[in-house]
């Protein structure tokens, strides 16, 4: 049940959205082993005035922030990384132009039904 949020600094055509997305959704179903259609990505696009980037990114940086339950093992991380911007290559986007953010907050930090994780 991972949460995925792509922010991007430049508009796109409806399917490169989707492909995107898609291609976030797939690095995640190989890479964490996510349930197939447990699709929970948002998309967001800045105005480039309202998103800085370091020095030497274009306006196709993208940055991938993902807040997923904790203990997935380092190799699904780097299979996470690796296939995200591969991925994301084939859609044009440099690799130097890509960063991803994982966040691993405890189970009771989560609510879900109501109530804790840990206690779900």
């Amino acid at each position: 049940m991972p949460l995925a949020k792509i922010e991007v600094r430049r508009s796109r055509p409806a399917a490169e959205v989707t492909a995107l997305m898609e291609a976030v959704y797939l690095a995640m179903r190989e890479a964490l082993k996510v349930p197939e259609d447990d699709r929970q990505i948002r998309y967001i696009e800045h105005r480039p005035e309202h998103f800085w980037v370091a020095p030497g990114k274009t306006e196709n940086y993208t940055l991938v922030d993902i807040l997923m339950f904790p203990g997935r093992s380092l190799e699904a991380k780097r299979l996470l990384y690796s296939g995200i911007v591969q991925r994301f290559g084939a859609l044009g986007i440099a690799a130097t132009d890509v960063m991803v953010v994982l966040t691993e907050p405890p189970m009771e930090s989560w609510g879900i039904r109501g109530v804790p994780a840990s206690e779900a």
